[in-house]
């Protein structure tokens, strides 16, 4: 945990002082090189357990409806949002259908608005964040299934060695596939509540 903490800050003021062309012209490589090399442990964290196949055959349905009751959740969270926030109710909605991966809400969001795109990253972004530093408590006090929940479409991703840190080696197979559907369905889901609550 304190070494997630530290390599945020870290990186941070290196980024925020030492903006040299050599480094910040290969950032997004260099992401996507640590990310797939994470990926790469975990990987093989799940594999040397060789009963975790067994264990998933031996789980509920509550697998397969995880991440269709982590979007329902979201966005019944965007809509609480919209009573605290100056927003409307189809805007807090349509950054919570978001679910972490601020990327794409972003973009799609602000093609309404600059305002709204921007909340769209930030909140999106923050997700994630809270995500990273609140799995190892939610999956030891509350449990696996909520830890996975929290993590939203970048459970399968950048979220996912934090995951399998704090849960046992199965949960990392599940937390993928929770991201996976959720991270097929955002693309999706995002323009449905932009044209439901008639945001265009």
């Amino acid at each position: 945990m304190v070494g997630i903490a530290l390599s945020v800050i870290i990186g941070g003021l290196l980024g925020y002082f030492f903006q040299t062309p050599l480094i910040l012209d290969r950032v997004d490589n260099l992401i996507k090189l640590g990310l797939c090399l994470l990926l790469f442990f975990v990987g093989i964290d799940i594999g040397k357990n060789k009963g975790v196949f067994d264990n998933l055959k031996s789980m509920d349905k509550k697998v397969i409806l995880l991440p269709f009751i982590t979007m329902i959740g979201s966005l019944l969270g965007g809509a609480v949002a919209s009573f605290l926030t100056p927003l409307s109710l189809g805007e807090t909605v349509a950054i919570s259908s978001g679910m972490g991966w601020y990327s794409f809400s972003a973009i799609e969001l602000s093609k309404i608005s600059a305002e709204l795109g921007g909340t769209a990253f930030l909140s999106n972004v923050s997700r994630e964040l809270l995500a990273i530093f609140t799995i190892p408590f939610i999956a030891t006090k509350i449990g696996s299934f909520p830890s996975v929940a929290t993590a939203g479409a970048t459970a399968m991703d950048s979220v996912l060695p934090v995951i399998n840190k704090s849960n046992p080696a199965n949960v990392s197979i599940i937390a993928f596939y929770s991201g996976f559907v959720i991270t097929l369905v955002v693309p999706v889901l995002v323009p449905a509540m932009v044209a439901l609550f008639n945001l265009g």
